[in-house]
């Protein structure tokens, strides 16, 4: 009454052929449910906002400010 070897012999083969499709499988989904769910709606966001920015009216208003100290206030 004795117990059975283990199958040791081509162990890490046999589960990698069951495994490795599975973690490909699972990356895969992974990777476009990113994709979809946060990349897009990004890219979305920043094509709206540059849709609407207008770059000489920011520069005026941080003129303006006194934010650059190369480019006096138009006042003064």
């Amino acid at each position: 009454m004795s117990l059975p070897k283990p199958a040791m012999r081509g162990l890490l083969g046999k589960r990698l052929r069951f495994h490795l499709p599975i973690a490909f499988g699972l990356a895969l989904v992974a990777a476009a449910t990113f994709k979809f769910t946060v990349t897009e709606p990004r890219k979305q966001a920043y094509a709206d906002f540059y849709k609407r920015y207008d770059s000489m009216k920011e520069f005026n208003a941080m003129r303006e400010a006194g934010v650059f100290e190369s480019v006096r206030p138009a006042g003064k």
